[in-house]
């Protein structure tokens, strides 16, 4: 039995879309009846990925590995790290004070700065995150202005600016507890990432359902395209990075299949021996 680690968007999904190839679905239900459990690995939190729980998958690890369920229901929490509420407070007002659009995740919903589908409207494609939040926005899936914030706890902050420095006050006052995971952007003139917890991440995610089923990592495949899966193709025993992802992400995994759009998942299934 092989554990099989997906992100979502630019991996299983077009960004931000819910709805994955019908290769990709045939792929999962055929590894699953083969014996295999299947994951999702997302950066997105338990509210933006319920969507997809219909295609019968055994598990997630969410919120970049902050909330990591599985089991019927996915009722068998393993794993639930969120922010504190001094932590999220002090990232916030330094990202603010210094011009950074934000978005915030909790495990029920998402709240995000009033004007970010502005900011959104004038950056260039081909980053996933970017296009996962602008079709997210435009689609209208959940996503709160932040003055309805309800105070539920956060579990990471997505980040998008213009320049790196917009970055620095949050890293000094917060680098020695967070991660600041910077996208790989084509869009010239966007910084996309995301701060999270050191506490965890998508390879620890991986790391405790593994330990839960009894599984070797050595027996996990993880697949992936953007920089916020690093942790989880440096952890699985096989890596795969879809042909179109980041560079630097093809470089260090150990396969590269093809694009989601041209049933990447499905061809590396197949070439895995999983179906």
């Amino acid at each position: 039995m092989k554990l099989i680690f997906l992100d979502i968007d630019g991996t299983l999904t077009k960004p931000g879309e819910n709805i994955p190839p019908q290769s990709a679905i045939d792929a999962v239900n055929q590894a699953r009846s083969n014996g295999h459990k299947i994951f999702l690995c997302t950066g997105r939190n338990p509210d933006m990925l319920r969507p997809l729980l219909k295609y019968n998958f055994d598990g997630f690890i969410s919120c970049a590995g902050g909330y990591v369920a599985v089991g019927e229901g996915f009722k068998d929490v393993l794993y639930d790290h969120p922010m504190t509420n001094e932590q999220r407070d002090i990232a916030l007002k330094s990202l603010h004070d210094n011009g950074v659009f934000c978005t915030i995740e909790a495990e029920g919903g998402s709240w995000g700065d009033e004007n970010l589908g502005d900011f959104l409207s004038t950056q260039g494609e081909g980053n996933s995150e970017i296009e996962r939040w602008r079709k997210a926005l435009s689609a209208n899936l959940g996503i709160k202005p932040m003055s309805q914030y309800d105070g539920s706890p956060i579990y990471k902050v997505v980040i998008m600016c213009l320049e790196m420095s917009q970055l620095d006050e949050a890293k000094r006052l917060l680098g020695g507890e967070f991660n600041f995971v910077v996208q790989e952007v084509k869009a010239p003139s966007c910084i996309n990432g995301e701060i999270f917890s050191k506490e965890f991440d998508k390879g620890k995610g991986v790391k405790i359902i593994c330990e839960k089923f009894c599984v070797p990592v050595s027996e996990s495949i993880g697949f992936g395209d953007s920089m916020n899966d690093l942790e989880m193709i440096q952890t699985v025993g096989t890596s795969v990075c879809m042909a179109n992802g980041a560079e630097a992400l093809k470089k260090l995994a150990d396969i590269v299949c093809p694009s989601v759009s041209d049933d990447g998942l499905a061809k590396a299934f197949a070439d895995l021996h999983l179906i």
